[in-house]
């Protein structure tokens, strides 16, 4: 008699209203739930603008860059997060990427974008980065999804999906600055002053909870909006294997840990 096959696994029911889980090495589809369906995205889309600047050609991670007083007054308008840049600062492209991915740095995406843009102005450069990103979108076969803002704070024209962003993120890990700096917990920066001084930064803190509190986390990105609600996009490794998923529209910050928990746990069973 042929071994009975133990049973499947029952698929996890989740808070958000949107979830994806893949096998990163395969791309096999571990999980689903309305993963096509176009949402907002909060700080997540910072994921695309993080793949924008390492796919620059001859990316120079030590260039430096000097915060602008348009970056702060972003920062304030917005009441956005922010890296607590100091305008006249220079910071370089590798410290803006630690500033843009863990504390969700608005004021990092934003030089970023006035860095890589093309343009005379600072509205022309972010326009171009803007552009950039949604090329990059399409370029990944990305069908739903579209950018409308460097870091997500939206006009209402910045969606994707659950499968959109896996995909952005599985293609972003391929890259190892980013999967250095997505699974780090916390980063000290030091920056030049305008006088010629050093700064060292207060640390910034991986606004991710799975790192440290998940097996084999390995990243990647949290976002909150009024649109969004709570979003997570996750990673991990265990024996071998790495899933990589998101969650969109979640009710709670510990909410989208725990939907992120719950998919991983069921996608290292069926990976």
């Amino acid at each position: 008699m042929a071994p009975a096959q133990a049973a499947a696994p029952p698929k996890p029911s989740i808070a958000a209203k949107g979830g994806f889980l893949m096998n990163n090495g395969s791309g096999k589809e571990l999980f689903n739930k309305s993963a096509d369906t176009r949402r907002a995205t909060g700080s997540t889309t910072k994921i695309m603008t993080a793949r924008v600047v390492l796919g620059q050609r001859n990316l120079n991670l030590d260039s430096k860059v000097t915060i602008q007083k348009a970056y702060s007054d972003y920062i304030v308008r917005n009441n956005a997060s922010h890296a607590r840049l100091i305008v006249g600062d220079k910071v370089t492209v590798r410290q803006l990427l630690y500033g843009l991915m863990l504390p969700s740095g608005c004021d990092a995406a934003y030089a970023l974008a006035d860095k890589y843009g093309k343009g005379s102005t600072r509205a022309k450069r972010v326009k171009s980065f803007i552009g950039q990103m949604n090329k990059t979108a399409k370029d990944l076969k990305l069908k739903n999804t579209h950018f409308d803002s460097f870091d997500g704070i939206s006009n209402g024209a910045n969606y994707s999906t659950p499968r959109d962003l896996t995909k952005l993120a599985s293609n972003a890990m391929k890259y190892s600055q980013f999967r250095t700096v997505v699974k780090t917990k916390t980063y000290t920066a030091k920056t030049k002053t305008k006088t010629g001084g050093t700064r060292t930064m207060a640390p910034w803190k991986n606004t991710n909870a799975l790192l440290g509190s998940y097996r084999g986390a390995i990243g990647v990105k949290t976002g909150s909006g009024p649109q969004a609600k709570y979003c997570l996009v996750f990673a991990a490794t265990r024996n071998g294997k790495t899933v990589i998923g998101t969650v969109l529209t979640s009710t709670s910050s510990a909410a989208r840990v725990s939907d992120a928990k719950k998919m991983m746990d069921y996608g290292f069973k069926v990976a």
